[in-house]
């Protein structure tokens, strides 16, 4: 039964619309906010405000960025002839966390010819010469790197992906931090 708190239960669905928030998880941010901390509250509509209207995708790579070129791009001490490529730009923080890659970055989220293009583009203007896929192992996945293997086999480019220590199946955000550096460090050619 629902009491008449339509604008708390509207609070707890926004909070379980959120990926891994269920209901009971919903209920006690939603509580908390309202009946605990007002302040944490405010904090955090205003922080969701003024991440909405400033965060956007780097137009060169596709990582998230406040400024239309990510500072990864426009870091002049990283290797731009290293380029990894992943399917999300979460993916780019937890590698970034490993301190094991000190490349270029490309966010490949879809396979479409918009996206190959600006790939390619991106392995032109930087002279890239190795590509890192860290990409969650499965058949599915391994399929989408051949694709784009594929697609640039007019470059002289080494391939690799990342090895041990990714389970198959598991997304890299769930992937504890020295597993993650373990496969980056014991990447394998393909």
């Amino acid at each position: 039964m629902k009491l008449g708190l339509n604008k708390f239960y509207d609070l707890v669905e926004a909070f379980e619309s959120l990926p891994t928030i269920g209901k009971k998880s919903a209920q006690r941010l939603a509580y908390h906010i309202v009946m605990s901390d007002n302040y944490c509250g405010i904090k955090i509509a205003h922080s969701i405000e003024n991440a909405l209207k400033s965060i956007r995708k780097c137009s060169n790579c596709g990582c998230m960025s406040e400024h239309e070129i990510c500072e990864i791009c426009l870091d002049e001490d990283r290797e731009p002839t290293f380029l990894c490529i992943v399917q999300s730009a979460k993916d780019i923080f937890t590698i970034e966390e490993s301190k094991q890659f000190n490349g270029k970055y490309f966010v490949v989220s879809h396979l479409d010819e918009e996206i190959l293009d600006k790939l390619i583009l991106f392995i032109k203007n930087n002279q890239v010469k190795e590509i890192l896929f860290a990409i969650s192992p499965s058949l599915s996945n391994d399929a989408f790197i051949l694709f784009i293997e594929d697609r640039l086999k007019g470059f002289n480019l080494n391939f690799t992906k990342i090895a041990q220590g990714v389970p198959t199946g598991v997304s890299l955000e769930n992937v504890d931090i020295l597993s993650l550096a373990k496969a980056i460090e014991s990447k394998v050619l393909i």
